[in-house]
């Protein structure tokens, strides 16, 4: 991801989930919030209720890579955004991941289709 940072720390995730607006669809969670920084955070966060390690390490792949061709189209700078996979994400292909996630964004109002 060239322009976005991953989202690590405990407090960043609690800060986002409680000040955060989120949008939800068959199979993601979008939370965003705006802070004051240069670059764009992202966090994954993916449930045991999906399924075990080798299906929840697949849907955080499905997703990091969907949001990493998309992310030039993100408009604006200093977003936080906490994708939260759902149980249908478990199997989904990448183009119902990458179009789930793309609807989010729309939604969000953080979507360029122009780019």
């Amino acid at each position: 991801m060239k322009y976005t940072e991953s989202l690590k720390k405990n407090y960043e995730f609690r800060l986002v989930y409680r000040k955060g607006k989120s949008f939800a669809n068959k199979y993601l969670v979008l939370y965003k919030y705006k802070t004051n920084n240069e670059v764009n955070k992202l966090g994954i966060s993916v449930s045991k209720k999906v399924g075990n390690s080798v299906v929840r390490s697949r849907v955080t792949r499905l997703i990091r890579e969907s949001y990493r061709l998309n992310e030039e189209k993100v408009q604006g700078e200093g977003w936080i955004f906490i994708v939260v996979a759902r149980t249908n994400a478990k199997g989904a292909s990448y183009d119902e991941i990458a179009s789930a996630l793309i609807q989010l964004l729309k939604q969000q109002k953080v979507y360029d289709n122009c780019i």
